[in-house]
């Protein structure tokens, strides 16, 4: 008796009494869309802008509309109309709602083991295809019991492989230009093999996020992970390329495919009413002067400035918090772990970030 108390007294603190209606969570990333877009809709002295945009008519005529909160909606209808009222989305700067890296270097790798770590590491300085050394939450919530086998990670960019270190985690990764596998492939995961490999290549490491979406809804289909994560990566893409209009279409496009995504959710057993959306991004972009927006890190002032939204089960229906806040990348992991009634701990047992306040509301069904 005495044995089996001093047992239980040395457990880690990692399964907490499960309070929440959350069984599954999807982490959701759109790279590098900045929060004045999320928030602002279209900005029209960029669509003005002859060097960034071209068929401006057009994008006047899809995305400029008279008021912030309008242009909003026209840009990511499904996210404002239908997402946002369902939970809270935070980092509205003109509202002093603040969302910020802390990592110092603001761009894709770095900001990636933040989120997905809760801890900025210094020695994450690249984009290189590097084996991620720290354990991510999506490897320690792998290694525990009701979770081993059940996640599983997707990234339109090819260094999510390192990023998420599939070959230490066991977690399986479709990243880049990776075609679905083993011996039970749907007929719709054939054919997403065979489109991805007829399909132009825009850029050498990165795919259309067409084919990340359809991987992910096709393996929640097939095996039901109850952890996701999903990168969509065409807005970073884009607006390297200096196309503000690309950069526009493909944050429409991809509110889209959260709309199909969410469809699925609400009519497969295993996730309706059950399921969690985290969603962010990994940095944000330059400002000022206007072609800053092109690029980010620490050279593009802002470009540490960040958005994030929690909708599930748990989270009160606040929609946009307009408070005076200061929340931080760092906090993703540790909050995303509480949803599913886990305490994550960080690698190496470290100092990580808080779970972002009053995203769990105690006792709401």
């Amino acid at each position: 008796m005495r044995l089996r108390l001093v047992c239980l007294l040395l457990l880690p603190f990692t399964l907490m009494a499960q309070t929440t209606v959350t069984e599954n969570v999807i982490l959701i990333t759109m790279d590098g869309l900045r929060w004045q877009e999320l928030f602002g809709g279209a900005v029209d002295s960029m669509i003005a802008n002859e060097a960034l945009t071209h068929d401006r008519d057009r994008m006047t005529e899809s995305y400029l509309v008279e008021t912030a909160e309008a242009r909003r909606r026209r840009l990511m209808p499904f996210f404002w109309d239908t997402l946002a009222p369902q939970g809270m989305v935070f980092g509205n700067r003109w509202k002093d709602n603040k969302v910020d890296c802390r990592n110092p270097y603001w761009f894709s790798y770095p900001g990636y083991n933040e989120i997905l770590t809760g801890r900025a590491d210094p020695a994450i300085n690249s984009n290189d295809k590097e084996w991620n050394p720290n354990v991510t939450v999506l490897e320690w919530l792998n290694q525990q019991e009701a979770l081993t086998g059940r996640v599983a990670a997707f990234g339109s960019w090819d260094v999510f492989d390192y990023i998420v270190n599939e070959r230490r985690s066991g977690i399986p990764v479709n990243s880049g230009f990776d075609l679905a596998e083993g011996n039970d492939l749907t007929e719709r995961e054939r054919f997403l093999n065979k489109l991805q490999e007829q399909a132009p290549r825009l850029w050498g490491s990165v795919r259309p996020d067409m084919f990340t979406h359809n991987f992910l809804l096709e393996t929640l289909r097939k095996d039901h992970p109850r952890v996701a994560f999903i990168s969509y990566g065409e807005t970073d893409d884009f607006a390297h390329d200096g196309s503000y209009n690309r950069y526009l279409d493909a944050a429409h496009a991809t509110d889209a495919m959260w709309r199909d995504l969410w469809t699925f959710l609400q009519t497969d057993p295993q996730y309706a009413g059950k399921t969690t959306l985290v969603i962010t991004t990994d940095h944000g972009r330059g400002d000022s002067p206007m072609e800053k927006w092109k690029g980010h890190g620490d050279g593009a002032p802002g470009s540490d400035a960040i958005w994030l939204a929690v909708i599930g089960p748990d989270t009160p229906n606040h929609g946009e918090v307009t408070t005076n806040q200061q929340l931080h990348q760092d906090q993703i992991a540790r909050t995303l772990a509480r949803l599913l009634g886990y305490d994550y701990p960080g690698p190496g047992g470290g100092e990580v970030g808080e779970v972002v306040p009053g995203v769990m509301e105690s006792g709401r069904r």
